[in-house]
């Protein structure tokens, strides 16, 4: 469950299944949440799997593990994936250099943190490395919006709001102590994660949401829909058991570093140059009224040439809007069709993102050749 779903329910909370966590959908009226945000600031509770992992060796032992180079510099962190030994993505995570450099704390999707500290504590071998789940010991939340870091700034003391992506600062909010972590741009609006103690969650919320600049509260049907316009991929509709080249998630990865599977090194350059599939934007014409299933077809000349990983209404565009992985030869088409009910539907291929806010997403699809 969340942290503080007694506080979320008061304020009139449905409630979904995120993998083995109950999480907030919407609070009623999500598309109005999603204009909130876009035009001036929203806060969300997110729910994470977290590992802690500790010992002299901790950087080494990560780094070796992930797609990306972790940082050894307290106060950095990076987005990386740990592959199979196929290459393809077997979750993806946020490593941050933590406690003033002597801990690493791995955020996660919580359906994988059970699997990923079994895996982790079976490779430690001789090294220094120590590992536990700590997910229940901390409350995480998102401040998005083209005021966040306004919002941020209103309610955080002993600290500046951080500047660089996916660096963070310690500071206070009322009397908790919060760590403030610069967002990568996922709503493809300026952003930060808050993350506190879980017992200091319910005081965090109330002043992220009320003190200072007040933010709307939204939940992950409201998540979805802004980070669909910002053409950012996600690990449950995009990423999971794909391989991320085809993805175009080139910020998760160090191509100058292999990740290990066991005692396998993973190269995860070998489709690096020419993807097999691509993921673009769909924007669905002909007053289309009906939203594509995850997995449906996308035609080109009769052709199928790829599927659906995502579709919603665009409450920003007013307008179906998709994600699919489709062919690298179709990419390029300027239209494809797309079937929804049973029935093709015609849809303009977009460059993305579909939506310019006041930032970009770091995972924004990026192929050799853009």
């Amino acid at each position: 469950m969340t942290v503080i779903e007694g506080i979320h329910a008061e304020h009139g909370a449905t409630f979904e299944e995120l993998g083995d966590r109950r999480v907030v959908a919407d609070y009623g009226r999500p598309e109005r949440t999603h204009g909130a945000v876009r035009r001036v600031v929203g806060v969300t509770e997110h729910v994470f799997g977290v590992l802690v992992v500790e010992g002299e060796d901790r950087v080494d032992f990560v780094d070796n593990a992930v797609s990306n180079r972790v940082s050894a510099a307290d106060g950095e962190g990076c987005y990386a994936l740990l592959l199979d030994p196929s290459g393809q993505t077997r979750t993806d995570m946020y490593v941050f250099n933590a406690a003033e450099g002597e801990r690493l704390l791995v955020f996660l999707p919580p359906a994988e943190v059970e699997a990923v500290a079994e895996d982790w504590a079976g490779k430690t071998f001789i090294q220094d490395v120590a590992i536990r789940e700590a997910t229940d010991d901390f409350g995480v939340f998102g401040v998005y919006g083209p005021q966040a870091t306004e919002k941020v700034a209103s309610v955080l003391t002993n600290a500046s709001t951080p500047d660089a992506p996916l660096s963070f600062v310690r500071g206070t909010m009322g009397d908790v102590g919060v760590t403030v972590v610069r967002d990568d741009g996922l709503t493809g609006e300026e952003g930060y994660l808050v993350v506190c103690g879980a017992d200091a969650a319910e005081e965090t919320f109330d002043t992220l949401e009320n003190r200072g600049q007040a933010a709307a509260p939204f939940g992950y049907r409201t998540w979805r829909t802004l980070t669909l316009e910002a053409g950012t991929p996600l690990f449950e509709s995009e990423l999971r058991d794909r391989l991320p080249n085809d993805l175009g998630v080139r910020n998760a990865l160090d191509f100058e570093k292999g990740c290990y599977v066991g005692q396998e090194v993973v190269s995860r350059v070998e489709n690096r140059g020419n993807p097999n599939q691509r993921l673009v934007g769909l924007a669905l014409g002909g007053g289309a009224e009906g939203v594509p299933e995850s997995d449906a077809a996308v035609f080109a000349d009769d052709a199928a040439v790829g599927e659906v990983t995502r579709a919603a209404a665009g409450p920003s565009r007013d307008q179906v809007l998709a994600l699919a992985l489709v062919e690298t030869d179709a990419a390029d088409r300027d239209a494809v069709a797309v079937r929804v009910d049973g029935e093709e539907v015609d849809a303009a291929v977009e460059t993305l993102p579909f939506v310019d806010g006041s930032d970009r997403s770091a995972r924004l699809p990026t192929y050799p050749s853009t």
